[in-house]
């Protein structure tokens, strides 16, 4: 490792203690949806010290839904501002986007966790709280990065965008303004909680509803009528195969280790009106899964088809028909090719941090990577810190160990790809 890379990560393992009290700082704001102004805060103060240029903003729902790719239930942005931080570059080099979201998701039921989810508190090496791992640590990650490059006094060529956006947990709406706003670059980072594997490929997601009739009638005579709920159960079992055709046909290795490539999840189910009476209507709703290489409209197609092959087999969906329809958040899929400049030069960065080959996977999950590259045609990569099956559990934690190995891994990547300045560009520079 040449000196000034040395020089850029002994910073980074000297001042641990910066990037944890900044992750504990920004963990303790209960930034859920709509509410991120307090934490977003820190970030913009943080972007200060830093000397970086700023732009902050509530962002413009007029604008957004005139997007085809606004998909988020906000009616407006009020109080939730948008932070583009950018440091720039001497000239001559590529530029990076590092993307983080500082939206969380609620902390469901209080009494699963250990501690207070927003206590921020350490424990055997780990710091602990909602937002932790998906993804303050990924977002303290880059500013360290970025504070190493600072501190050591080294400059690069190209510019480095740090964008901390709202809304990501909803649809996207955070980094599509911060699209139609202007911000673009030769490549974009996001530092999702991969524990630390190179996610080369994202599935994106859709929320759908199906809508499901009956014919109420009384409970003790419940044969006279026919029960939603029952139907409803047909309809599960419609999308169930509809499941296994579609992950039956994923042959994908970076998808060898996980179950199910692209899950069709139920996630809420709500029907009936009284305990003595048959049901006659349910409402399902859930998330269904879109392959890299899938169109969303080719998923919504296939499951509308399913949906319409039931009338085939029972009379009673030929004249009440299930209901579908598409509503709430959507992710994009996302894939970079295996000869990608980007794939190459994270793997390198890993490599020299790591000392040993990185782990390639494809995403269990959808990010903001989709919609970077194809709203805004900007080669996108998953990699990051933090513990992916505890994104959105109780105890949510990340390893601090991890978060540092990130923010090297990172700081690596920005002189590889945005390439460092020389003593004379430097000296133009300030002249």
């Amino acid at each position: 490792m040449e000196e000034v890379r040395k020089q850029l990560c002994e910073w980074i393992d000297k001042n641990e203690h910066k990037a944890v009290r900044l992750l504990k700082k920004t963990v303790q704001e209960r930034s859920i949806y709509a509410n991120e102004a307090s934490a977003q805060a820190i970030m913009i103060e943080k972007c200060r010290q830093l000397g970086l240029m700023i732009d902050i903003w509530e962002p413009d729902i007029k604008q957004l839904k005139a997007s085809p790719y606004f998909v988020s239930d906000r009616k407006s942005f009020k109080d939730s501002p948008n932070l583009v931080a950018i440091k720039r570059g001497r000239g001559g080099g590529k530029s990076m986007i590092l993307n983080g979201h500082i939206d969380v998701v609620p902390e469901g039921d209080r009494s699963q966790w250990s501690d207070d989810p927003y206590s921020a508190v350490i424990k055997d090496g780990k710091l602990y709280g909602r937002g932790s791992t998906d993804m303050k640590g990924g977002n303290a990650a880059m500013l360290m990065a970025l504070q190493a490059l600072t501190e050591c006094d080294v400059a690069l060529k190209g510019d480095v965008i740090f964008q901390s956006v709202v809304d990501e947990e909803c649809g996207g709406a955070g980094t599509l303004a911060a699209l139609l706003r202007g911000y673009k670059a030769d490549a974009a980072l996001i530092p999702e909680p991969t524990n630390l594997k190179i996610f080369q490929k994202q599935q994106g997601s859709m929320w759908f509803r199906i809508t499901v009739r009956g014919r109420s009638a009384h409970g003790g005579t419940r044969y006279e009528g026919i029960s939603a709920i029952h139907k409803a159960i047909s309809v599960i079992e419609a999308l169930s195969a509809l499941e296994k055709v579609r992950n039956k046909r994923i042959s994908d290795p970076l998808y060898q280790n996980i179950p199910i490539p692209v899950p069709i999840n139920i996630g809420k189910i709500q029907g009936g009106s009284w305990p003595s009476s048959v049901a006659d209507t349910v409402v399902i709703e859930g998330r269904c899964g879109i392959a890299p290489e899938e169109k969303a409209e080719d998923v919504k197609a296939e499951m509308a088809e399913a949906l319409e092959k039931m009338k085939m087999s029972d009379k009673w969906f030929r004249d009440h028909p299930a209901e579908l329809e598409w509503f709430g958040a959507r992710w994009l899929p996302n894939s970079l090719g295996s000869n990608d400049p980007l794939l190459t030069a994270l793997k390198n960065s890993c490599r020299e941090v790591m000392q040993k080959e990185p782990v390639i996977e494809a995403s269990p999950w959808g990010t903001d990577a989709g919609l970077l590259q194809e709203a805004g045609d900007i080669p996108s990569i998953v990699f990051g810190p933090g513990v992916t099956k505890a994104a959105h559990f109780p105890n949510e934690y990340i390893r601090i160990k991890d978060l540092q190995t990130a923010a090297k891994i990172i700081v690596l990547l920005l002189i590889d790809w945005c390439e460092r300045a020389d003593e004379e560009e430097e000296a133009r520079w300030e002249n």
